[in-house]
């Protein structure tokens, strides 16, 4: 077997805006397998100061895959314990390498196109003017359930746009999740929860910076908006040590980014975990190109989670590669008919 990569940085349409800063590009690296004249891909995806593998080493660990890629599975799976995104992009290879096609890793009606997966609408984080846009956008295009990132402009600007669509929109009409990205600081995290909840929001992503377990399982236990963990769960690598995270905060919702937490195998386990304790979660794509989101929702089907899901980031980006996926509605679909851009693909 034979293992090679390529980087590609993927360009934003337009600069898009979260509590940490403002992104323009997305760096990705596809790996690419070839066996007996067959090829699989996958990618691996780091976030800039996000990711646990954001690391000066990541591309030399790439290389040492591609050197070693004929390695018994379990030894390379275990070296790359630290490197979430490497681990599903292998993944994402093998299974590519496998399959009769070479896109299709976890064959069902989904990937038959038969079927779509309801997902949420992304509304960006930028001036009052830009987010109602957004807003208007998605409800016109049918989303029922709205996700905003918050918690990087004006607290009370952002109060406003919720009113405003809770004003037009009844709960019952737009569910609405909110993302803070660790922005509030914990002595006033409960008081904006408070004001946040009077608006029947579903949920709150991420309200304190992770690595505060403390404060964090306190918001969990007294919020009136149902808390669900995101950055909290990247870096914990041990099943013993994610069961102990869950038991301490005992969040309402986990969710589960397969590039920042180890791939199918990561997800597999927070999911089993999750539903040991009682713990509701969803998927979401980490700004993959559309190769890492065919893999991750392909594997979000089969998990048979009616919540909307996370994984309609694929439009984002001026140069990513045409694929079968689209977003119809509020359900992202796999249209068969639709040929995949093999020429940067290196099939």
């Amino acid at each position: 077997m034979k293992a090679s990569y390529q980087k590609h940085n993927l360009n934003f349409k337009r600069p898009s805006g979260t509590s940490r800063g403002v992104l323009t590009t997305k760096e990705t690296w596809y790996l690419v397998l070839e066996n007996k004249g067959q090829k699989g891909i996958g990618e691996c995806g780091i976030l800039r100061g996000l990711s646990i593998d954001d690391r000066p080493d990541y591309e030399e660990k790439l290389q040492w895959l591609c050197e070693h890629i004929e390695e018994d599975p379990h030894v390379l799976f275990t070296e790359l314990k630290e490197f979430p995104s490497i681990i599903f992009g292998l993944e994402m290879a093998l299974k590519s390498l496998e399959s009769e096609h070479p896109h299709i890793l976890f064959p069902s009606p989904f990937a038959e196109g038969k079927k779509g997966i309801p997902i949420n609408g992304l509304i960006w984080m930028g001036e009052k003017s830009f987010m109602k846009s957004q807003i208007e956008e998605k409800i016109k295009q049918g989303f029922t359930c709205i996700k905003l990132k918050i918690g990087a402009i004006d607290f009370e600007a952002e109060m406003q746009l919720l009113q405003y669509i809770r004003k037009e929109f009844s709960a019952s009409d737009i569910e609405l999740r909110v993302d803070a990205n660790g922005a509030f600081q914990p002595e006033e995290a409960l008081g904006k929860l408070q004001r946040l909840s009077e608006l029947n929001l579903h949920s709150i992503e991420q309200p304190i910076r992770q690595g505060q377990r403390q404060e964090m399982a306190a918001l969990c236990d007294e919020t009136p908006l149902p808390i669900a963990l995101d950055e909290e769960l990247i870096g914990v690598f041990k099943t013993s040590d994610k069961e102990k995270l869950l038991q301490e905060i005992q969040p309402q919702y986990i969710i589960l980014k397969p590039s920042l937490i180890g791939g199918f195998q990561g997800m597999d386990e927070w999911i089993s975990l999750a539903n040991q304790e009682k713990t509701g979660w969803w998927i979401t794509s980490a700004l993959e190109s559309n190769v890492g989101l065919n893999a991750i929702a392909q594997y979000t089907f089969l998990q048979d989670n009616p919540m909307p899901q996370g994984l309609g980031t694929g439009s984002l980006f001026t140069n990513n590669i045409e694929s079968p996926l689209q977003v119809m509605g509020e359900n992202l679909f796999y249209n068969p008919k639709q040929s995949w851009e093999t020429n940067k693909l290196f099939f």
